[in-house]
Formats: C-alpha cells, sequence, structure tokens
C-alpha cells in the first residue's frame, strides 16, 4: 500500500508542475502507467527481500533475549512464495486504482482522501484478527479471502493460523488477476481523458459517463 500510494502522489505533483505533459510527449499513457508501477513495485520488492534475509537473524536475537520461544518459528517455502505472489498482486491492484485516482485529483490531499474509502477495507483483517484465531474458516474469512482489497492480508493471516483449502487460494488470485485487469483497463481510460484537465475534479457520475462514451 505504501509503494502503491507513491503513484498517487507522483502523479499528483507531475500534474500540479505540468511535468506529465512533457513525458507524454515522450511515451503513451500505458508506458507510462507501466513504467511508474514496475519502478515503484521493484523498490517495494527489495524492501521485502530486505525483510526476509534479515529475520533468521532477527528471530535468533528474539530468541536469545526471550528464552528460545521465537526459535520455534518456521516458515514453510509455500508460505515465502505466496507472500511474494499475494504482494505483487496486492500492489498491481492498489497502485493502479491510485494511478486512476491521482489522475482526477487536483492535489495530493485530496488523493489521499479519495483513496482512503477504497483502501481502508483492506485492514478489516487486522482489525478483527483476534477473531480469526477462534473462527478461521468462517465464511467471512472466506469472503475476506477472495474479496480483493481484502485477499492478500487475509490471506496471508489465514495461512499463519491454519490451514487454506488450496480451492479458495486460486480462487482468490484468479480474482484479483481479473481485478486487476479490469483497474488497469479503467484507470488507462480515465488517465487517458482526465490527466491534462486541471481545475476542478470531476464527479462520479461524469466519469462514468466518459468512460461508456469514451
Amino acid at each position: 500500500m505504501f509503494s502503491a500510494s507513491s503513484m498517487l502522489s507522483g502523479l499528483v505533483s507531475e500534474k500540479e508542475n505540468r511535468l506529465i505533459e512533457v513525458l507524454l510527449s515522450s511515451v503513451s499513457t500505458r508506458q507510462l502507467i507501466t513504467g511508474k508501477a514496475l519502478g515503484l513495485g521493484a523498490a517495494g520488492l527489495i524492501q521485502v527481500a530486505v525483510w526476509l534475509v534479515s529475520l533468521p537473524l532477527l528471530l535468533n536475537l528474539a530468541s536469545s533475549a526471550f528464552g528460545g520461544f521465537f526459535s520455534t518459528i518456521q516458515l514453510p517455502a509455500n508460505f515465502i512464495v505466496l507472500g511474494l505472489v499475494y504482494f505483487i498482486l496486492g500492489y498491481l491492484f492498489f497502485v493502479m486504482v491510485s494511478a486512476g485516482i491521482g489522475t482526477i485529483s487536483t492535489n495530493t490531499q485530496e488523493g489521499q482522501q479519495l483513496l482512503m474509502p477504497l483502501t481502508m477495507p483492506m485492514f478489516i483483517p487486522f482489525w478483527f484478527g483476534s477473531l480469526l484465531f477462534i473462527f478461521p474458516n468462517n465464511p467471512i474469512w472466506i469472503f475476506l479471502t477472495i474479496f480483493p482489497i481484502t485477499a492478500p492480508v487475509t490471506t496471508m493471516l489465514r495461512l499463519g493460523v491454519s490451514d487454506v483449502p488450496a480451492w479458495q487460494i486460486a480462487v482468490s488470485i484468479v480474482v484479483l488477476v481479473l481485478s486487476i485487469v479490469g483497474v488497469l483497463f479503467i484507470a488507462i481510460r480515465v488517465f487517458r481523458i482526465y490527466l491534462l484537465m486541471y481545475g476542478k475534479r470531476p464527479g462520479l457520475r461524469e466519469i462514468f459517463q466518459s468512460l461508456r462514451s469514451g
């Protein structure tokens, strides 16, 4: 989420400074969005790699400080692989959402306000994490595992406390991939229509009309 929010801030800043007009004179809309997404995503992956490499050392240090408790913690290979998969998919989903919102925002503060209602549901699994430990297979958690906004966090939390059926993981990944494609399509359309428009932010109804007529 932090990596994706950088997309919003960057687009709004470049739009305010009119730098985006210079960039679009050299590259296409799709190339600009893709390049920004790959660059920010690579930076995020480097951070994740540093955490993974540092984790054994940190666990050993914590274990010696707390009487060996943390020495029993193990991270299976499939857990790490799925963590990377959901990081990439979750990042791509939110970065495309951020790109669309950054396009229609007149300033960074406004963009953050518009982004918040779409990103706050991502924290639902953390807020009700105690219930996840008690009822890991409740239908609500299954829904949150498949719902694209909450899927990355919910799936990894559930994998940490219980076994998640393979079909739920498969459906979750498929739905997330389809959501990324859909949001990418909308983001590019919105990008092309509104990026070079300054002043008043378009309303939701106006955006829908523009997408339908475009």
